[in-house]
């Protein structure tokens, strides 16, 4: 565990006062909740951890931090860690788990979306505050709050690498789109927002324009903190997600739809 505190640090930059110490994962430990390792011979080189909570009045395991250090993250470790937490948390009775990731993150939409079949229907505006610590914060901690069907069919086979998306309508009008220089473009939410499908893209890497273009990637945070919260009032949920390439330039796309995902939240 104090291998864990380091961990924290080391893949987020934190300091000590933005991590969870080992008195927290002691306790949740014992409480019920989950602290899972991932290890190469000797050597800590991942994790993930959680607690049991309680949400829309059912029992639910809330994963609150998966962590791998830089040089195992082309490796499978994260997502094994999330195959071996999911078959834990089921073996408690639980069949619902959720957590929070930086909507603006493509390789992690991705993971959640596509390979784990998460579906989302929360945006949690600056949900650990303006800023932490880490460098990785500059832009606010805007969240979406994603919610793991445990035993559903469309996990099963998100997990066995069957491709269960959902179908991309034609006629669907984006919410927020890149432009040829790579800056967020609002279109009309209204007429966005009238059929039973609408998309909001990301940049592919918005961790490389914050650093070349902090005026940008804040701009980005605004934009789609919009286009998001007005979906999801209008009863829309995230569904889906995919990459695409479009004159030269790579982008991130949620598939947002109205009505109930194939897997109702409620």
């Amino acid at each position: 565990m104090r291998i864990v505190e380091d961990l924290q640090k080391e893949v987020w930059i934190l300091h000590d006062r933005d991590i969870t110490p080992l008195t927290q994962l002691v306790a949740v430990r014992h409480a019920g909740g989950q602290l899972i390792g991932a290890r190469d011979g000797g050597t800590l080189v991942g994790f993930v951890y959680g607690f049991v909570g309680l949400e829309r009045g059912r029992t639910i395991h809330h994963s609150h931090m998966l962590a791998v250090r830089p040089a195992y993250r082309n490796c499978d470790v994260g997502y094994k860690l999330k195959v071996a937490q999911r078959e834990r948390v089921l073996a408690q009775g639980i069949t619902r788990m959720t957590w929070t990731f930086d909507p603006l993150q493509s390789l992690n939409a991705y993971f959640n979306f596509c390979k784990l079949g998460v579906v989302s229907d929360a945006y949690k505006i600056n949900f650990y505050g303006p800023e932490t610590s880490s460098v990785l914060h500059r832009i606010g901690t805007d969240r979406l709050w994603v919610t793991w069907v445990l035993d559903s069919d469309r996990v099963q086979q998100r997990l066995e690498g069957k491709s269960v998306g959902h179908e991309v309508d034609s006629q669907a009008t984006p919410l927020v789109v890149a432009d040829a220089e790579g800056w967020p473009r609002e279109l009309a939410s209204k007429e966005a927002l009238a059929g039973a499908q609408a998309f909001i893209e990301i940049p592919s890497d918005i961790n490389s324009v914050q650093r070349q273009n902090a005026e940008q990637a804040m701009r980005w945070r605004e934009v789609t903190r919009r286009g998001f919260t007005e979906a999801f009032a209008a009863g829309f949920q995230v569904a889906d997600f995919f990459r695409q390439s479009r004159g030269g330039q790579s982008v991130g796309v949620y598939v947002l739809s109205q009505g109930p995902t194939r897997e109702d939240l409620r």
